[in-house]
């Protein structure tokens, strides 16, 4: 089968890229099944991956194929290899590359394994910071779709490096674009609770004083244009709090401090959104970790719905508007995340960076 070549399509709708990730891991499995699920309504999705994935989904959907890698290349699930690492690294780069071009809106990826891919190209720490260095701009990491909505300050640091690398620079881009993304979802006063990053939020300058230092200063200017922005607030109640409805959306100081609570309550419904960036990329965030083991016929595409959604309901450029300082645009991005009763019974497993 000779791989479809992609072709540019009208731009009254949006066009999404969607790679397999590593082709050893689960991705392809996930991918397909979504596919295979939804076959005929794929005409403005390219699935990119290696051929011989490819080849089993010919003539089964009409979405358009795009091989990258060797031809000859042939994966075994849960072996991962620095060949399936290269494949990985060319449907991304592919991805990025038709975005620039004009063929593609918006990318949703699969799952890789960071440690793979950091031995085919050295010092690849993610997948949002690939795109952002593709795309150019400051990205923020968040999460939507399940009961906790969640922009994160920092996230693919060393702990011991985050009261270095959590600037107010950093924090107010977290607050401004999580603001944004909950007045895009259609809430009109948005009430965001920012995490202080010393246990306590700092107990007022005994357990560390960056809160009292700079980051109370910060959020109190930031009332002024963000006026549901919270002071400083201890992290290990801020989301118990919204998770009983106090707070529209949450603002983590670094990784693990947000990702361990929205994983234990949103563990097969967040979608990970990159903001900041010029264009929309999407992912099955919560099972961060990828995962090499199959998970059977028929069990783990359902997460790919989330992911695709948000990213159908983006427009090229859209992303643009969540820069710093940026207000809302009005109905341009409006994300139809799926209602909980839609995605309850998801089963999906794997996703890494």
């Amino acid at each position: 089968m000779a791989a479809t070549p992609v072709r540019p399509l009208r731009r009254s709708a949006p066009r999404l890229a969607i790679t397999c990730g590593d082709p050893a891991g689960v991705g392809p499995e996930i991918v397909a099944g979504w596919a295979l699920a939804h076959p005929r309504a794929l005409s403005r999705v390219c699935l990119i991956g290696p051929q011989a994935w490819l080849d089993g989904l010919d003539g089964r959907c009409n979405a358009q194929l795009l091989a990258v890698g060797e031809a000859k290349f042939r994966a075994v699930p849960g072996r991962p290899t620095v060949a399936g690492a290269r494949v990985a690294l060319a449907a991304m780069e592919v991805a990025a590359q038709g975005c620039v071009a004009g063929d593609f809106d918006t990318v949703v990826t699969g799952p890789v394994s960071k440690e793979w891919l950091a031995k085919v190209s050295p010092g690849f720490v993610g997948q949002t910071e690939f795109f952002a260095a593709r795309w150019g701009g400051e990205p923020t990491m968040a999460f939507a779709g399940g009961k906790l909505r969640m922009a994160l300050a920092t996230w693919h640091v060393p702990l011991k490096t985050v009261s270095r690398e959590l600037t107010p620079e950093r924090l107010e881009r977290a607050v401004r674009r999580v603001d944004w993304l909950c007045r895009a979802e259609g809430i009109e006063r948005p009430r965001i609770a920012v995490c202080g990053i010393n246990p306590h939020a700092g107990e007022h300058g005994l357990l560390g004083d960056e809160e009292e230092r700079w980051m109370r200063p910060l959020l109190r200017r930031l009332r002024r244009s963000v006026p549901g922005v919270s002071e400083p607030l201890p992290g290990d109640t801020v989301f118990v709090r919204a998770l009983k409805g106090e707070f529209d959306a949450t603002v983590a100081a670094y990784h693990d401090q947000g990702l361990a609570p929205l994983k234990a309550v949103d563990f097969d419904r967040s979608v990970n959104i990159t903001l900041g960036l010029p264009h929309i990329r999407t992912s099955p965030r919560p099972r961060h970790r990828l995962r090499y083991r199959r998970n059977g016929p028929g069990r783990g595409w359902q997460l790919w719905r989330p992911c695709v959604w948000p990213a159908a309901d983006a427009r090229a450029g859209t992303a643009r508007c969540c820069g710093l300082g940026a207000a809302p645009p009005g109905p341009v991005l409006r994300p139809r995340f799926p209602e909980r009763r839609e995605i309850i019974s998801t089963t999906a497993t794997g996703r890494a960076g």
